[in-house]
C-alpha cells in the first residue's frame, strides 16, 4: 500500500524541500524534485503516536499536480499573500500553534498551499476523530443518491429498518428515534457509565444488531424533552447500523465502493466497531488530499467530476444548520468563531474577520482533524494534527482567514 523509500533518498528529499521552502519564500520557482514527504517502510508498520517527527517542515504554494483528481494552482503569484502564508507557516511549524500535522488551503477548487509538519506524511493516512461522522453523513447521501433510502425515510423509525430486534425487551421510547434525531445527537438515549462498562464486558452479545438492542435495553426511557442535542458515540453507532441494513452488501464494502473509491480514494483504514460494522463516530483514516476531496465534494453539492455522488438537497441540508447553538455551550466559539450550529454531523459557524463576517461549514475531529469551507470565498482548509486544545476554528478566523478576506484587520 505505501512506498518503500530508502534512506538516500528521503535525505535528498529533507533536502529539496528545505531548499523548497527557502525558494518560496524568495519567490523563486521551486526544483521539480521538491515532493511531499512520504512515509517510509518502518514509519508504515508504526503507531501513530510513535511515528517521529520530519526533520524539516514542507511547505508548497504550488502544489504538485497529481492523478487524483485534485486540480492544483499557484498562491499569489505578485507575492502579498504568499509573504503571509509562508509567515504563518513557519509559526506551523513551532509549538505556537500547536502540533498540527498537516495543512492544506484550496481556493475556487484549486489546491494552492499544501504543508506537512510533524507525523504529517502525504502519503499516510491520517487518524480521523468526529470526521469519521461526516463521513458517515456522506455515506447516507450516497445510499439516498441510489435509491437504497430516501429523503423521506430520514424521518421514519429506527427500529423500522433494523428486522432483527426485539421490541418486547425494549425500553419505553425507543421505538420514537428516528434517523433524523440519530443524524443531529438528538436520539434521547442515556446510558449511565456503568451500563456502558456492562456492555462493554459484553462484547460477545454486541455483535450486528444485537448492539443496538443492548442499547434499547440499556437506556433509560426517553422522553420527548430527552431528545435534544446531546453529542455521543451511540447516535452515529445506530445510523452506521441502519445504513448497513439498507445497502447491498454491507455498509464497509458501500463506503469503500460507494463513497470513498467514487472519490479516488484508496489508501485509507476505518476500523471495526465490536459490532463487526464500521466504527460510527471515529475510528477513520485518511490522506490529507483526499481529506480535501471530501471538501470539494461538498462545496459542490454533492458533485464530484460531474458526477452527482449526494443529492445537493441531502448535501444542502447535512452540511447547514439544522439546531442552533449557544455560543457558551460549544468548545470552538470565541471573539472571532460565533453562531455555532448543527446538521447531520458537520458543523456551521460565522467568522469574523475586522467588520466582515463569513459563514463557515465544517467537518471537525477532536485532536485537530478539519475540513472547514468558506463559502463566500470559495475556500477549504484542511487541517490534521495531534493537538488536543482544539483551536484549529480559532487558527483558520485569525490567522487563514485574513489572508485570504482582503479587508483591514482593526
Amino acid at each position: 500500500m505505501f512506498e518503500c523509500i530508502n534512506s538516500t533518498v528521503k535525505k535528498a528529499m529533507i533536502v529539496m524541500s528545505c531548499f523548497f521552502a527557502i525558494a518560496q519564500a524568495a519567490a523563486i520557482p521551486a526544483p521539480d524534485l521538491a515532493l511531499a514527504p512520504r512515509a517510509s517502510q518502518a514509519e508504515t508498520e508504526l503507531p501513530f503516536r510513535k511515528l517521529p517527527d520530519l526533520i524539516e517542515p514542507f511547505v508548497d504554494l504550488s502544489p504538485q499536480k497529481k492523478e487524483d483528481g485534485i486540480m492544483v494552482g499557484e498562491l499569489d503569484k505578485n507575492g502579498a499573500r504568499r509573504t503571509k502564508i509562508i509567515t504563518l507557516a513557519k509559526a506551523l511549524s513551532t509549538p505556537q500553534f500547536g502540533r498540527y500535522d498537516s495543512v492544506l488551503i484550496a481556493q475556487h477548487g484549486k489546491l494552492v498551499f499544501e504543508s506537512y509538519f510533524r507525523r504529517g506524511r502525504a502519503d499516510l493516512p491520517h487518524w480521523q476523530a468526529s470526521t469519521t461522522k461526516a463521513y458517515l453523513s456522506l455515506a447516507v447521501g450516497r445510499a439516498i443518491q441510489l435509491g437504497y433510502l430516501s429523503m423521506a425515510d430520514l424521518n421514519k423509525p429506527i427500529v423500522s429498518f433494523l428486522a432483527e430486534l426485539d421490541p418486547e425487551k425494549f425500553v419505553e421510547g425507543v421505538t420514537t428515534i428516528t434517523l433524523h434525531q440519530a443524524m443531529t445527537m438528538r436520539s434521547g438515549l442515556r446510558i449511565n457509565a456503568q451500563q456502558k462498562e456492562v456492555l462493554q464486558n459484553s462484547q460477545s452479545k454486541m455483535k450486528g444488531q444485537n448492539q443496538v438492542q443492548a442499547f434499547f435495553e440499556a437506556t433509560a426511557p426517553i422522553t420527548a424533552q430527552q431528545q435534544v442535542f446531546h453529542y455521543q458515540s451511540e447516535d452515529p453507532i445506530l445510523v452506521m447500523q441502519v445504513l448497513n441494513a439498507v445497502v447491498p452488501g454491507g455498509a464497509r464494502n458501500f463506503i469503500e465502493n460507494e463513497l470513498l473509491k467514487k472519490l479516488g480514494i484508496n489508501n485509507f483504514n476505518w476500523r471495526d466497531d465490536v459490532s463487526g460494522l464500521p466504527m460510527g463516530p471515529y475510528g477513520s483514516q485518511l490522506l490529507s488530499r483526499d481529506m480535501l476531496k471530501i471538501g470539494l465534494l461538498a462545496s459542490n453539492g454533492g458533485k464530484w467530476q460531474g458526477t452527482q455522488l449526494i443529492p445537493e438537497v441531502f448535501m444542502t441540508r447535512s452540511t447547514h444548520k439544522i439546531i442552533e447553538h449557544k455560543d457558551a455551550d460549544i468548545f470552538f466559539t470565541g471573539e472571532t468563531v460565533l453562531n455555532a450550529g448543527y446538521g447531520y454531523y458537520w458543523w456551521q459557524a460565522d467568522m469574523k474577520v475586522g467588520r466582515q463576517y463569513y459563514s463557515t461549514r465544517s467537518a471537525q475531529g477532536g485532536g485537530g482533524q478539519y475540513i472547514v469551507l468558506v463559502d463566500d470565498l470559495d475556500l477549504i482548509v484542511v487541517t490534521t494534527a495531534h493537538e488536543r486544545n482544539d483551536e484549529t476554528m480559532k487558527l483558520v478566523s485569525e490567522n487563514i482567514l485574513p489572508i485570504f478576506a482582503d479587508v483591514t484587520i482593526n
